[in-house]
C-alpha cells in the first residue's frame, strides 16, 4: 500500500469514473486501473463494483475510501505546512524587548515591519532581561531585543545600533543652561536610578555612580521621570527615551554629556532558530526607525533603509 494509491482510490472514488480520475491523477486510465487491481489484490477485497454503466464502491470500498481521504487530507496537511514554513517572511513572530526599550522601539518598528514583510505577524512581550532570557530559551519567545552585554549559549547575538545616554533634568535646573554636562557637574546632585532588576540601572552607574545618600532607586522609568518633573533629582537616560514625544509633554530637557556614553541595544535569537529572513527582517525595521543613533550603518540590504535621503 502506497500514498499513490491512496490518491488514485479517493481520485476514482470522487469521479466514479477511470478516465476522470486518470486526468485528475495525470496519469493514464490503464496504469490506474492496473493499480487499483493491484491494491484490491493486496487487501484481499473488492473496492468497486465494475459494470458497464459505470462503477460503484462496495460497502468495504466506502469504509476504505472514508479512511484514505483522511490519510490522505492529513498528508497534505503536513505538506501545508512545511510549505508554509519555507515562506520565513509569513507566520507569527515572537519577539521580546526590555522594558527600558519596548516602549519608545516597538511603535516604530512595527508600521516599518508591515512594509518590509507584510505577512508577518508579531506578537510583542516586554519583560526583564533575565526573563526574556528564559522565554528566549524555552521557546516562548523567537528572538529578544536586550541591552549588551548578553551572552547566552547557543545564542546568537547582534548589536544592531548604539544610542547615547543623556543627562535628563526639568528646564528650570541648574544644568540647563549648559550645552552638555560633564561629570563633574553632577557632585552632590541628586541622582535617581532604576532598580536592580533593570539593565539600564548598570549602566547608569557606570556612567555616574553617586554617594548613597544622594541616590533614589525607582522601579521603572515612568516613576523616574515624574519624580524628575516634580524637581526629585536627575537622571539618565538613553537617547530612545528622551526623544521621545512624551518627554516634551513631561516638561523635562536632555543634555548630552561630554564623555559621550552609549548604550548597545542588540538583536538575540536561538541559533536552531530555522527563520533566519524573519530575523533580518525586523533587524532592517529597526534599523530604518533608529538611523539617527546608528554607528554601523547597514546599506547592502533592500527595504526602508534607502529612503533616508541623508544616507
Amino acid at each position: 500500500m502506497t500514498l499513490v494509491e491512496l490518491r488514485y482510490l479517493v481520485a476514482l472514488a470522487q469521479t466514479q469514473h477511470f478516465g476522470r480520475a486518470a486526468e485528475l491523477c495525470n496519469v493514464t486510465q490503464s496504469a490506474l486501473s492496473m493499480a487499483m487491481r493491484k491494491f484490491e489484490d493486496e487487501l484481499g477485497v473488492l473496492l468497486f463494483e465494475r459494470s458497464k454503466s459505470g462503477i460503484r464502491a462496495t460497502e468495504m470500498g466506502e469504509k476504505i475510501i472514508a479512511q484514505a481521504q483522511r490519510v490522505v487530507s492529513e498528508v497534505d496537511a503536513i505538506t501545508a505546512l512545511a510549505e508554509a514554513d519555507k515562506d520565513q517572511l509569513s507566520g507569527e513572530l515572537n519577539l521580546g524587548a526590555i522594558f527600558t526599550l519596548g516602549p519608545y522601539l516597538l511603535p516604530q518598528l512595527i508600521p516599518s515591519l508591515k512594509i518590509i514583510a507584510s505577512q508577518l505577524s508579531l506578537r510583542c512581550y516586554e519583560g526583564y532581561n533575565s526573563d526574556l532570557r528564559q522565554k528566549l530559551r524555552s521557546g516562548e519567545l523567537d528572538a529578544i531585543l536586550i541591552s549588551k552585554p548578553f551572552t547566552e549559549a547557543d545564542v546568537v547575538t547582534q548589536e544592531i545600533y548604539s544610542e547615547p545616554l543623556q543627562l535628563v533634568m526639568p528646564p528650570n535646573h541648574s544644568l540647563a543652561a549648559k550645552k552638555s554636562i560633564a561629570l563633574a557637574d553632577l557632585t552632590e546632585q541628586t541622582f535617581l536610578v532604576l532598580s536592580e532588576r533593570q539593565c539600564l540601572r548598570e549602566q547608569m552607574l557606570a556612567v555616574y555612580h553617586p554617594s548613597e545618600k544622594n541616590m533614589i532607586e525607582c522601579s521603572s522609568l515612568d516613576t523616574l521621570r515624574h519624580m524628575i518633573v516634580l524637581g526629585l533629582g536627575i537622571s539618565i537616560l538613553p537617547s530612545s527615551a528622551t526623544s521621545s514625544a512624551m518627554l516634551a509633554s513631561q516638561m523635562l530637557v536632555a543634555r548630552p554629556l561630554q564623555n559621550n556614553p552609549m548604550r548597545k541595544i542588540s538583536l538575540a535569537w536561538r541559533a536552531s532558530f530555522p527563520r533566519h529572513k524573519a530575523i533580518d527582517a525586523v533587524r532592517r525595521a529597526i534599523q530604518a526607525n533608529t538611523w539617527q543613533f546608528i554607528t554601523a550603518q547597514d546599506t547592502t540590504g533592500p527595504g526602508l533603509l534607502v529612503e533616508n535621503q541623508t544616507w
